[in-house]
């Protein structure tokens, strides 16, 4: 039994998304390890943005996690498998929270930077109230 992490989604979550999963790949022999733990393991390289030779020793081999990754984000259609399970496990937190799936909001956050004088084009952002 390996330690928690952060990234990690739990059994239940992870219950829902697993045949989703399962069924991007062939199978042609029974799995010797977890789906939940490769799961987990692409989940915290993609949170953390660590290389795949980085992955804590106590998930499965990151060459086995790596061919996983690239199973599930392979484009059948317009969407990977991962990226659709991911949007599912949002749109089942929001409905279970009794929030809309689909976010009203969006905030986008952008820095402002001092244009060179011999710059062409100039602007002006009115919030900082700066000339860019």
């Amino acid at each position: 039994m390996r330690q928690p992490y952060p990234s990690d989604v739990t059994r239940e979550q992870f219950a829902l998304i697993e045949g989703d999963l399962k069924s991007a790949k062939k199978s042609t022999k029974p799995r010797v390890v977890d789906l939940y733990e490769i799961f987990c393991a692409v989940l915290y390289v993609v949170k953390n943005g660590c290389t795949w030779r980085a992955l804590p020793h106590d998930f499965p081999s990151w060459k086995l996690v790596y061919y996983y990754y690239a199973v599930w984000t392979k484009k059948g259609g317009d969407v990977s498998t991962l990226d659709f399970c991911l949007a599912k496990m949002v749109d089942l937190t929001r409905y279970s929270a009794e929030r809309n799936p689909l976010p009203s909001l969006l905030i986008v956050d952008s820095k402002s930077i001092q244009n060179a004088d011999t710059a062409r084009e100039k602007g002006y952002d009115a919030g900082k109230k700066l000339q860019a």
